[in-house]
């Protein structure tokens, strides 16, 4: 895989990852009712093409064809916004490789700590990443309650 910066190009595969590894890699930790609220449709694409033009940094992983399969954000205060991998490459070490780009990033920034609100799947990654715990996050999305896990790492 390689590991380049988010291109417009990226915004169709951006919206097919982000969907596609709610409603399966998410469904191993939350209920369909919490996935289908997390994402109900793939995002519109300029709402991802917007993304990619706020500032933020995106990572993006692509295949042999520079196909992208996965993606990381990191935004300027060192929040990590999303991450997420198509779910057919999930486990097989690139979201590893994704997010060592975006600490190398943050440190070479001079951020003094990253942080995020992870699902359960991340939590577990997160925390094998050297990242802290600050508790759970009970929400409602679309009426459904659902939750995630803040958590921080300080360089």
């Amino acid at each position: 895989m390689l590991i380049r910066p988010f291109e417009p190009r990226d915004a169709a595969d951006w919206a097919r990852i982000f969907h596609a590894a709610v409603h399966q890699v998410g469904a191993r930790d939350y209920t369909p009712e919490q996935c289908a609220a997390w994402s109900p449709e793939p995002a519109p694409l300029d709402r991802v093409l917007e993304r990619g033009q706020d500032g933020r940094r995106i990572w993006v992983a692509a295949d042999a064809r520079d196909v992208a399969q996965g993606f990381i954000e990191l935004e300027a205060d060192g929040h990590i916004d999303c991450f997420y991998l198509a779910p057919e490459v999930a486990g097989t070490g690139i979201g590893a490789d994704l997010y060592a780009c975006l600490e190398a990033e943050a440190r070479a920034l001079g951020l003094a700590s990253l942080y995020v609100e992870a699902s359960e799947a991340a939590r577990r990654f997160f925390l094998r990443q050297g990242f802290a715990e600050a508790g759970r996050r009970d929400f409602e999305r679309c009426g459904v309650m659902i939750h995630n896990y803040a958590m921080t790492k300080t360089f």
